[in-house]
């Protein structure tokens, strides 16, 4: 999977899905549950780069001490909104409203959708942010926001 990133507002961001085949029913399942629960552990917060205790102390966690006052004095990290997954073709879509929530969330879906490809439904490209020649954004602004708040 190629994965390119183009103009970035995090506020503002389309993210598109160049698939190799136009997607099954059981495929795009596979790939909103993917957006959603990513999206969902953003709204809780979780993708915090000021805490992220367990990642900096390394291998050997046994009896780490857990600093739980670290998490109320960080800036909290929320993503704000999301639109409906949108599909044309070989091509899907979603509009992203990632709010405070910090770049290790880009990483993780990145992750988690290399993971998918391998594994499930085949992606040849993820595009982050920008526009898409094939596909205008401007075609589609009302639906931009998530039902399910």
């Amino acid at each position: 999977m190629q994965v390119v990133f183009r103009e970035f507002n995090p506020f503002d961001l389309w993210i598109w899905l160049e698939f190799s085949t136009v997607p099954s029913s059981m495929e795009k399942e596979y790939v909103e549950e993917v957006f959603n629960s990513w999206f969902f552990l953003g709204k809780l917060g979780g993708f915090d780069a000021e805490s992220l205790q367990v990642q900096e102390v390394g291998l050997e966690i046994s009896y780490m001490d857990y600093d739980h006052s670290r998490a109320d004095r960080s800036m909290m990290a929320l993503m704000h909104n999301k639109g409906e997954f949108d599909y044309l073709g070989t091509w899907g879509r979603c509009w992203f409203d990632l709010g405070t929530s910090d770049a290790i969330a880009l990483d993780i879906l990145i992750n988690s959708l290399q993971q998918l490809s391998e594994e499930y439904v085949r992606i040849e490209r993820l595009l982050i942010g920008g526009q898409n020649e094939d596909w205008s954004i401007e075609e589609h602004r009302q639906s931009l926001f998530y039902e399910g708040q």
